[in-house]
């Protein structure tokens, strides 16, 4: 009979990303961003589910799970830990397990640019990293983070649903709160987050207008704040902060943002030539005076260009850092073509 532990040995074992568990297909790992599935398990029933999950729910949280239809939640596995989601399907239950590494990369180690080491000797102001769901950005915060930890002494309150990486001892304090464990709410948890003393606070996620006016208050009274948003780009990130907000309060909204934010970063994981792993892409945009600028005008279509022309501002055009990664052989020409935002500048760079 399939256990659940048999599942999690084996994720760690083969460095999965994330597992599956859905009714009526195997059970599946994510592996170098592609799903394997685990025939040897056999077809998952509903009852199969139902009792992989369950035996590591608590009673609270299975009521939850049944009020709600859906859950959030972390699970420590040995000295590994899983964030992960159990939702409903055809009303059957369904699972995703997401493997968090136990040790925190630094940031030459994931490959990002030096550029990154700025983030963590920011005093204030808000630093924004974006991209799709599973791109690595919780792991290059964690990073950023852990470099402040280790090395200045500051009070880091993270916010969190659930709690991912759990920081090593180091010169800094944290209050690491979970959404519905150690808070009723994201509205809640920010609004008292003033009031514990913070030098840096990590959001989650920007996820909605309450969450965003928050953000943007902490950063504005002088605390160094990192959160994640959902998009493709650094203009986009932009504009959908602003377009959260009643157009009445846009213009306020842009003088704001152009007064607190640092930097914005936009990143994916791609697969490398030999497919045996993924290569972080980023674009980077630092908010200098002329980003500032075109943030209060609210005219977000001119950062393309600042992004192309301020390489000396250490500002990085995503199809740059593409063209980079191809010369450098870390990805194919075809990877670069096929994961490019902006087609006709890829195709100018790599002719």
């Amino acid at each position: 009979m399939l256990i659940l532990t048999e599942l999690l040995t084996i994720a760690i074992e083969r460095n999965a990303s994330d597992i599956h568990l859905i009714s009526g297909y195997y059970p599946a790992f994510r592996i170098n961003n592609e799903l394997h599935a685990y025939e040897t398990g056999g077809l998952l029933s509903g009852q199969q589910t139902q009792n992989l999950v369950f035996s590591i729910l608590s009673d609270e949280q299975r009521e939850n799970l049944q009020a709600n239809k859906e859950i959030d939640f972390g699970y420590e596995y040995g000295n590994h830990r899983f964030r992960i989601n159990v939702y409903y399907v055809k009303n059957a239950l369904a699972a995703a397990f997401r493997l968090i590494p136990p040790t925190i990369r630094t940031i030459d180690e994931l490959g990002l640019p030096s550029a990154f080491h700025k983030f963590a000797n920011v005093k204030q102001g808000l630093i924004l990293l974006t991209g799709p769901t599973g791109e690595g950005k919780s792991t290059t915060l964690a990073s950023i983070i852990n470099e402040i930890n280790l090395n200045q002494s500051r009070h880091i309150i993270t916010i969190e649903d659930p709690i991912e990486y759990v920081y090593p001892a180091g010169k800094s304090y944290f209050s690491q709160r979970e959404l519905h464990q150690d808070t009723f709410s994201w509205t809640i948890a920010l609004r008292s987050v003033l009031r514990e003393d913070p030098d840096v606070v990590l959001v989650g996620e920007m996820r909605d207008y309450d969450t965003i006016q928050a953000v943007l208050t902490i950063a504005e009274t002088g605390h160094l704040v990192f959160s994640t948003l959902h998009t493709n780009s650094t203009p986009e990130a932009i504009n959908r902060i602003i377009d959260v907000f009643p157009a009445h309060q846009q213009n306020q909204v842009r003088s704001q943002l152009a007064s607190v934010l640092y930097a914005v970063v936009s990143q994916r994981l791609l697969p490398n030539t030999e497919n045996t792993g993924r290569v972080p892409a980023v674009e980077v945009l630092f908010n200098i005076p002329s980003v500032a600028s075109i943030i209060r005008e609210g005219k977000t279509f001119m950062l393309d260009n600042v992004l192309e022309t301020e390489e000396r501002q250490d500002m990085i055009l995503f199809e740059k850092y593409l063209t980079q990664l191809y010369e450098q052989g870390k990805i194919s020409k075809q990877t670069a073509l096929t994961y490019a935002l902006r087609m006709n500048e890829i195709k100018k760079l790599l002719t």
